[in-house]
């Protein structure tokens, strides 16, 4: 931490290229992915039907998705949701059934093993569960949750995702070019697509479940990257306005070093809590978790070595960021 405690001197902009490499291959990487594997959507975009199940025992995968296969359910996805007695069942939206019958076919099957079990045990009353509605069920299997979207849904959430995140690039572009300037602007948009690309790649080569909390996720990347962003194009503003003597890459340098404590402090007690998430927070927020933790990282990375070298590229000079004199300023400032 002492390395907090100092200014630094560091020549960030002198590792563009290698940084721009850098990013440029792992975007493509994601790319790849992205092309050939897709995106694992949740049932928020693809529309289905999912059912959480609580064994009283540890279960084995393999053997709920056999037993539901023989039940006609070709398509289902099974796993462990959290511990090795909690199971997620997934099935894709299939218009034949609705989702009450979807459940009740699914805890039908998962039932019956044990149902033959205990018919055949002389102690199998008692091991019945009776529910709040004095119904009596299977002690072995509790259903905890079930969830349907229809695919009209699913496809409207894709499509209203996608807006979200246009709009809301196209929102900031022009509040960074009325706020700084358009090269300023380009620079802030070009390193958020950076961040969701590289985020997104992400989810593509893990496998990992893009649903709606994914989604939200990501916006939220948006916000505290540009956040750290605009921090430091504000600081390399001040800069052009005060240092007299000094290239436009030595004036950005300094503004990035100067800003680097603040930076890194913020990302640092930022992941502890997203750690602390996606360690002890549950299969729930998993992917959000995850989400959150890549673009955090992304995100402290692309407002140095992504936001600062584009406006560089495009040529900034000291006399773009000097404030603009009004017309007979000078005149009306005399006695």
């Amino acid at each position: 931490m002492e390395f907090l405690k100092r200014d630094t001197r560091l020549d960030f902009l002198g590792w563009r290229k290698q940084a721009v490499l850098a990013s440029l291959v792992v975007i493509a990487i994601g790319l790849v992915s992205l092309f050939f594997r897709g995106l694992n959507f949740g049932i928020d975009f693809t529309g289905g039907t999912l059912v959480e199940v609580s064994y009283a025992e540890t279960v084995d995968a393999n053997e709920i998705r056999a037993n539901l296969r023989n039940a006609g359910f070709d398509d289902v996805i099974v796993q462990y949701f959290g511990t090795s007695r909690d199971v997620m069942i997934r099935l894709p939206a299939n218009s034949a059934t609705n989702a009450a019958e979807t459940s009740s076919l699914i805890m039908a099957s998962l039932r019956a093993p044990f149902s033959e079990t205990l018919a055949d045990s002389p102690e199998g009353k008692n091991q019945r569960c009776v529910t709040a509605s004095n119904q009596s069920q299977d002690c072995h299997v509790q259903m905890r949750r079930v969830e349907f979207v229809g695919p009209q849904v699913g496809d409207e959430l894709t499509e209203d995702g996608g807006l979200a995140m246009l709009y809301a690039l196209i929102g900031i572009l022009a509040y960074v070019a009325w706020r700084f300037e358009w090269r300023f602007a380009l620079g802030a948009v070009t390193a958020l697509v950076h961040d969701v690309a590289i985020t997104i790649g992400f989810f593509s080569l893990t496998g990992l479940e893009f649903s709606l909390p994914v989604l939200a996720a990501v916006l939220a990347v948006i916000g505290y990257s540009l956040n750290d962003t605009i921090v430091v194009f504000d600081r390399i503003r001040e800069n052009f306005r005060k240092m007299r003597r000094g290239t436009v890459s030595e004036i950005m340098n300094s503004a990035i070093n100067q800003t680097l404590r603040r930076t890194l402090l913020t990302s640092l007690t930022t992941l502890l809590v997203v750690v602390t998430l996606l360690l002890v927070g549950g299969e729930i927020i998993k992917g959000f978790a995850a989400a959150l933790l890549i673009g955090v990282l992304v995100g402290t990375y692309s407002s140095i070595f992504v936001a600062s070298p584009v406006v560089l590229s495009m040529g900034i000079s000291r006399d773009d960021m000097l404030p603009v004199s009004k017309e007979g300023e000078e005149a009306d400032a005399l006695p």
